[in-house]
C-alpha cells in the first residue's frame, strides 16, 4: 500500500479540525471505543472475521488479531517483516500473510494462528492480498514486479503467474470469476479472468489519478475506486465507463462498501472518513466528511455490525529532523470503532 506523509495529513487535519468536529456532532456515525494494542510499529491492510468476531490487523513487524467482543489482544502472528495484507479462507481453516521483505506469503491456522508454511511468491514485494472463494486461489499483488502470485489455498501450491500492466494496489472479486485490482501508476482497474489466469481488459479511471483502494457492490455492478487527487470514481463494472466521480480527503488508501446501507467509505489520512451514499446505481452522494485521526488511512468493515475500523496513532507534533516523519508517541497505536448512531 501507499506510504503517507503523515506530517502533511497533520497539518490538513489542524486547519480542517474545527469545521469536522461541528460535522461530527450531527453525524450518523460515532467513534464508540478506541481499542489499544502494544507496539509502535507502522501499520497497513486489515480485515475482519466476521464469523469469529476477530480483527486481523498488520503492524510493524507482526499481525495483531483482537477479539472484537472483548476489545482485547487475541494473539499475534510474528515473522512477518514488511507485513502488508492478510486474506481469510476459513473453509480451510487458514489465513495468508503477504510477506512484503521475505517475497513471501506466510500460512497459518486460521484457530489457532500457529505458522503452517511460508511460500515464496513469483515477484517481489506481495501487498495486497486476498483470498477468491469461487476459485479457491489466493493471490498476492507484487507491487515492485507489475505481476500477481496464484496459490492454490488447499495444498499452498504456487500454480501460476499473472502479468500485469503496472504497480498493482488492491483487488476485488465478483464470485463470479472475475477479479478488479487498480493499477496505481497507470491510473487504470484491470480485470482478470481467473480461470485463465490473464488479464482480460484494462480500463482508464481518468480524472481518477494513483488509485488505491477498491470496493465493489456486487448487485449493481458499481467500482469504488480511490484516488490520490482526493476523488472516489466509480465505475460499471461491467463494460468500465466512468459513472461519477465523488470528492474525498486527502491521503485516502482505502475504501469499503457496505452492500446493506449501500455506503462507501473512504478512509483518508488526512483524518477523515468519507461516506458516499449509494441512491441508485446511477446516482450517489457524499453525506459526510466524519472526523477521525491524522494518519487512519486504511479500514475494514464488518457487515454483520455495520462497525468500522479505523488504525491510527499519535505523533509529535514536529519531527526529530527536518525531512523526517514525526515520531509515533509512545503507548499511542490504537483502532478506533466506529459505528452507526441509533436514531
Amino acid at each position: 500500500m501507499k506510504k503517507c506523509q503523515l506530517f502533511l495529513f497533520f497539518l490538513i487535519l489542524l486547519a480542517t479540525g474545527f469545521n469536522l468536529s461541528a460535522q461530527n456532532s450531527n453525524s450518523e456515525y460515532s467513534i464508540v471505543r478506541s481499542i489499544k494494542l502494544p507496539g509502535a510499529g507502522g501499520w497497513d491492510y486489515l480485515t475482519v472475521d466476521e464469523t469469529n468476531s476477530r480483527l486481523f490487523l498488520s503492524h510493524g513487524t507482526v499481525v495483531n488479531v483482537v477479539d472484537l467482543k472483548t476489545g482485547q489482544l487475541a494473539g499475534t502472528i510474528n515473522e512477518t517483516p514488511g507485513v502488508h495484507g492478510i486474506a481469510l479462507a476459513p473453509e480451510f481453516n487458514k489465513a495468508f500473510i503477504s510477506v512484503g521483505r521475505n517475497a513471501s506469503v506466510k500460512v497459518v491456522d486460521f484457530k489457532t494462528l500457529a505458522s503452517l508454511e511460508d511460500v515464496p511468491v513469483t515477484g517481489k514485494n506481495p501487498d495486497a492480498i486476498m483470498y477468491d472463494a469461487f476459485s479457491k486461489k489466493v493471490l498476492t499483488f507484487n507491487g515492485s514486479t507489475s505481476n500477481a502470485t496464484v496459490i492454490d489455498a488447499a495444498t499452498n501450491k504456487v500454480v501460476g503467474t499473472i502479468q500485469l500492466e503496472g504497480k498493482p494496489e488492491f483487488p476485488v472479486s465478483d464470485g463470479k470469476g472475475k477479479i478488479y485490482v487498480n493499477i496505481e501508476d497507470k491510473s487504470l482497474i484491470s480485470v482478470i479472468d481467473i480461470n485463465s489466469m490473464k488479464v482480460e481488459k484494462s480500463w482508464p479511471i481518468a480524472p481518477g489519478e494513483e488509485p488505491s483502494g477498491l470496493a465493489l457492490d456486487n448487485e449493481t455492478h458499481r467500482l469504488f475506486s480511490v484516488c490520490s487527487n482526493k476523488l472516489m470514481v466509480v465505475v460499471d463494472a461491467n463494460d468500465g465507463h466512468i459513472v461519477t466521480t465523488l470528492p474525498i480527503g486527502n491521503g485516502c488508501d482505502g475504501v469499503k462498501f457496505d452492500p446493506l446501507l449501500k455506503r462507501a467509505f473512504s478512509s483518508n489520512g488526512e483524518g477523515t472518513m468519507t461516506v458516499v451514499q449509494e441512491v441508485n446505481k446511477d446516482s450517489f452522494k457524499v453525506l459526510e466528511n466524519f472526523k477521525t485521526m491524522s494518519g487512519a488511512r486504511t479500514l475494514a468493515i464488518d457487515n454483520t455490525t455495520h462497525h468500522i475500523y479505523m488504525p491510527a496513532a499519535e505523533y509529535e507534533a514536529t519531527p526529530a529532523t527536518a525531512g523526517q516523519r514525526r515520531a509515533m508517541k509512545p503507548d499511542s497505536f490504537q483502532v478506533m470503532d466506529i459505528a452507526p448512531v441509533k436514531k
